[in-house]
């Protein structure tokens, strides 16, 4: 179904006069101011480059990575206006493997999506096996976007009252619930407001891909290599859209639908659907380990494993701390990552033998994180919410959800409840952008997919594929892991190293076998992940249980 039909006749929709520019370069299109300071500002960053030195002790990166910053104009549509700072990271490409000399490729730029997640931490990589030939090669850089971090921070709550614990979210809400999140929706759209002034509107996808050029320029590249997950893939498809002539390699890893009709409304819709598919997954496997877990022998068996912790943790949160609403974000994350499934299904089972510790330690609000949690919510939003029309009538998101909820209810009203804030957002809306560009312009590309990825389902990679001329597509098939690029797949990484390192594509894509599904863990057993977590995430390397 198009998203214009699911906001139904009820839903009206705010728009601005802001489109965005058609298929090809900034430069041919004079007339438009933006493409101007896009101009203006990759000719000043050409200039002055990047002084990288120690990083700030807040990034919390080893003396072997570099920091520095990269201003870009807040409005591209008044260059000489007021500006801001983005904070990058690089890695040097290391130019050995295995005491081999290897010629150094440029700099490969990367982004783990969100919108809201910074990437500082990829220099990093570097010490994994499955990164080491691409770090010889490559100068390794991170960067957080406009808002993220230190890179002109948004906030729009106080990170105190976002992480406050224990909470609930029912599975069904009633009326009563619903007009409380209705006011914390419009309570949270205006302290954007409040705090982010006359800058919130300038908070989107648009701007995320006219700030890649400047970094571009920046950083001496005359063309851009670049790898972006998740929401990553989106607005690096909205710089192969307007800037194809500057890309050298582009990666693509989980694809967002691009479709215009589906940002942004229409495809969390399908994303909780696909959530359901993978919840499934998840329990199919505690199943099947049974003699480790004793949550039940079939997925259902589980599912009311599942049910029964979330009544009792809804009368009697765990350690003062978790609520159902904590043990559900716990358990997406298993929905995210198959990494998670042995710690997940282990602390669920020990609730139930009367250990609650495994599960608070696991599901418990970090007060140390809040900030940094808040943070990318509040650029999570604003990008979503100016990028794109959304219903502006909650009996729309009622109507859609209600329905969506009778067969996909793991993560539907929690997924709506997270966007509603749009709905009444003050800031005036964007046109999506019409993603596409021809292989007469555009360099091959590649597109990296799980088959079944709940986060950026499949179908998204074969809409992207069919929207950028000469994009490859290689699947991982039967997994759904959110994020395969560096991860456990042998075979992707495969196509991922000819890509980058040779710009060699196969021809007509290609299918790999899925990565091992994890091995169970027992009560007493050190973890021992299966695999090196992939790029995805937004805390690679750092990211907790």
């Amino acid at each position: 179904m198009r998203a214009a039909a699911l906001y139904g006749t009820a839903g009206s929709l705010v728009l601005t006069a802001l489109v965005a520019a058609p298929s090809g370069s900034a430069a041919a299109h004079p007339v438009d101011p933006e493409a101007r300071g896009v101009a203006v500002a990759v000719q000043r960053a050409e200039a002055a480059g990047i002084r990288f030195g120690a990083c700030p002790k807040a990034e919390g990166l080893p003396p072997v990575v570099r920091c520095g910053t990269v201003t870009v104009p807040l409005d591209y549509a008044h260059p000489d206006g007021r500006q801001i700072k983005l904070t990058v990271s690089r890695g040097e490409a290391t130019g050995q493997v295995r005491g081999k000399r290897v010629a150094r490729q440029g700099a490969l730029v990367f982004n783990p999506g969100g919108p809201g997640a910074s990437g500082m931490y990829f220099p990093l990589v570097r010490v994994l096996p499955e990164w080491r030939r691409l770090a010889a090669a490559y100068d390794l850089v991170g960067y957080a976007p406009r808002g993220v971090a230190r890179s002109a921070p948004l906030t729009c709550q106080d990170p105190k009252q976002f992480a406050k614990a224990p909470s609930q979210s029912p599975t069904y809400p009633d009326e009563t619930y619903k007009k409380e999140r209705i006011a914390r929706a419009k309570a949270y759209a205006l302290g954007c407001a409040r705090n982010g002034g006359e800058a919130l509107r300038h908070y989107t996808s648009l701007n995320n891909a006219r700030d890649l050029d400047v970094l571009r320029a920046a950083l001496g590249e005359r063309k851009l290599t670049y790898l972006g997950a998740s929401y990553g893939t989106y607005f690096g498809a909205v710089y192969a859209t307007l800037f194809p002539t500057h890309v050298r390699r582009m990666v693509f890893d989980s694809a967002v639908d691009p479709d215009p009709e589906r940002i942004w409304y229409a495809n969390n819709l399908d994303q909780s659907a696909a959530f359901e598919d993978r919840w499934a997954d998840f329990r199919a496997w505690v199943a099947r380990h049974d003699r480790t877990y004793r949550l039940g022998s079939t997925a259902e068996e589980v599912r009311l494993s599942y049910e029964r912790v979330r009544a009792e943790l809804t009368h009697r949160p765990a350690g003062g701390k978790v609520g159902s609403a904590q043990l559900h974000a716990a358990f997406l994350k298993a929905g995210y990552y198959d990494d998670y499934w042995p710690l997940r299904a282990l602390a669920l089972s020990q609730y139930l033998k009367g250990n609650p510790k495994p599960l608070i330690e696991q599901a418990a609000p970090d007060p140390a994180a809040a900030a940094e949690e808040e943070n990318g919510t509040a650029v999570y939003t604003a990008v979503l919410c100016n990028d794109a029309p959304w219903p502006t009538d909650f009996r729309v998101w009622d109507e859609d959800n209600t329905r969506l909820a009778r067969h996909a209810p793991f993560e539907t009203w929690d997924n709506a409840w997270m966007n509603l804030p749009c709905a009444y957002w003050p800031a005036p809306r964007q046109r999506p952008v019409d993603v596409g560009a021809s292989a007469d312009v555009l360099p091959p590309t590649l597109i990296l997919a799980a088959e079944r990825d709940a986060a950026t389902p499949y179908k998204g990679a074969l809409k992207l594929r069919d929207r950028l001329g000469g994009s490859v597509l290689v699947t991982e098939r039967g997994a759904g892991t959110h994020g395969v690029a560096g991860g456990p797949n042998r075979c992707v990484n495969g196509h991922l190293e000819a890509y980058l390192l040779k710009g060699r594509l196969p021809v007509r894509g290609a299918e790999c076998a899925p990565h091992p599904e994890p091995e169970p863990l027992a009560a007493g057993r050190a973890a021992k992940p299966y695999a090196k977590p992939s790029t995805s995430s937004l805390t690679d390397l750092r990211r907790p249980v």
